[in-house]
């Protein structure tokens, strides 16, 4: 595991706007929302019998909540492609899930302001339980047509090899 070092002049938190999503080894375009990344782990309660009214507690399964996607509809079909590898509609009888590489993992990335990679997690076994090719369309509206991926996963991981980065510093001219 990576050794922390201490950033001692930042004390504001990261913001929630830089980050960037790979997968297959590249970048995804345009992925403009990532929702929360949650684990969640049962409660188990438990009381033997000589105890008082009261009920012990212990850890039980985990799980981790399923990642939202979005991003403006372009000609890149990245999403489409992943969700189509579990269901394909008209593909054929035997050939409507590619069962050898319907999941994924993938890399969140998160900036500083400077855009210095500052956190990153990786998320395994991602598979895509929900495609929204595009959200409703609106003749009064001035937005971005937006598609969603849905992806199950089965575990989420602080990569500890990415440090904190240190601040860029600026001088002044003639300094």
């Amino acid at each position: 595991m990576a050794q922390f070092t201490v950033n001692t002049t930042r004390f504001d938190p990261y913001k929630n706007f830089k980050f960037r999503v790979k997968w297959d080894g590249r970048y995804v375009a345009g992925v403009s929302k990532v929702g929360a990344l949650k684990r969640s782990t049962e409660v188990v309660e438990h009381r033997e019998g000589g105890d008082p009214s009261s009920s012990r507690k212990s850890p039980g399964r985990t799980k981790f909540e399923a990642i939202t996607l979005e991003r403006g509809v372009t000609h890149d079909t990245a999403f489409e492609q992943w969700a189509n590898k579990v269901w394909n509609f008209g593909s054929g009888l035997g050939a409507e899930v590619s069962l050898k590489d319907f999941r994924k993992d993938i890399i969140i990335e998160l900036y500083n302001e400077a855009g210095q990679l500052a956190i990153a997690y990786k998320v395994f076994r991602c598979w895509v339980s929900e495609y929204q090719y595009q959200a409703d369309c609106d003749a009064n509206a001035n937005a971005v047509l937006i598609q969603t991926l849905k992806l199950e996963n089965e575990g989420i991981e602080r990569d500890y090899e990415v440090v904190e980065p240190s601040e860029p510093t600026f001088t002044e001219p003639g300094a």
